[in-house]
């Protein structure tokens, strides 16, 4: 017989596949981004990651699925074990890269329908579009890796007067109940971008906004703002 507690238990069971299978299909894009004759394209310096290469943020998906599976990740991962991300895959070849985050990807499915872990999809949905912005390749800006990862991240937003974030598929509202509104009108993708610190504040400041954005502007990012316009 299934109860009420054994019914919500298996929907967020199921949930946390889902994601899995959203993860997999994330990385099989970039994947296919990379997977032609350009070896140049692994060195591509990444505007949304100052410093590093196609290939180091490709060495540090690796790493947080391999240190999330093993027990060892932080959230988010501090600038230290950032860079130790990009340093443990030294020597590697790309195939040898992409076979050890293939292995990694087929224990975060296992993982997920064993032992309800939860797979890294806002990271890896991130930088998908930061690999995307380096090589020229935009693309999948509507995929359900940027849906669901916007959507979490519109429902963390605690900006210290009322705001509301209009996107294409509804109304998002954060903030204290009371006191004049402020409204954003923008996409979900837009919104993962600058909620994960790749629009800098002149580029927040420029958006669709009903007033004076100034009261939410420090309020909106996790990370960053950007130093840069990041223009993709």
């Amino acid at each position: 017989m299934t109860t009420p507690e054994t019914g919500a238990a298996t929907q967020v069971q199921d949930d946390v596949c889902r994601l899995a299978d959203l993860y997999c299909a994330t990385k099989d894009r970039i994947v296919g981004l990379l997977d032609d004759s350009d070896a140049a394209q692994w060195n591509r310096p990444v505007p949304a990651c100052p410093g590093w290469s196609v290939r180091d943020v490709v060495a540090h998906l690796t790493a947080v699925a391999l240190d999330l599976l093993d027990g060892r990740l932080t959230v988010p991962p501090s600038d230290a074990e950032t860079a130790e991300h990009v340093r443990r895959f030294d020597g590697c070849g790309e195939d040898e890269l992409f076979s050890i985050w293939d292995g990694a990807a087929d224990r975060l499915v296992q993982a997920a329908a064993t032992a309800g872990l939860a797979p890294p999809l806002g990271d890896i949905a991130c930088h998908e579009h930061d690999i995307r912005a380096a090589l020229g390749k935009p693309g999948a800006r509507d995929a359900d890796s940027v849906r669901w990862t916007a959507h979490e991240l519109l429902a963390m937003l605690e900006p210290p007067v009322p705001l509301r974030v209009i996107t294409e598929d509804g109304e998002y509202r954060s903030g204290p109940p009371r006191g004049d509104e402020i409204r954003l009108h923008t996409t979900l993708f837009e919104t993962l971008r600058w909620r994960l610190g790749r629009r800098s504040r002149s580029q927040l400041t420029a958006v669709d906004w009903s007033e004076d954005p100034a009261p939410v502007l420090d309020h909106l990012h996790l990370f960053g703002p950007a130093r840069t316009d990041i223009i993709e």
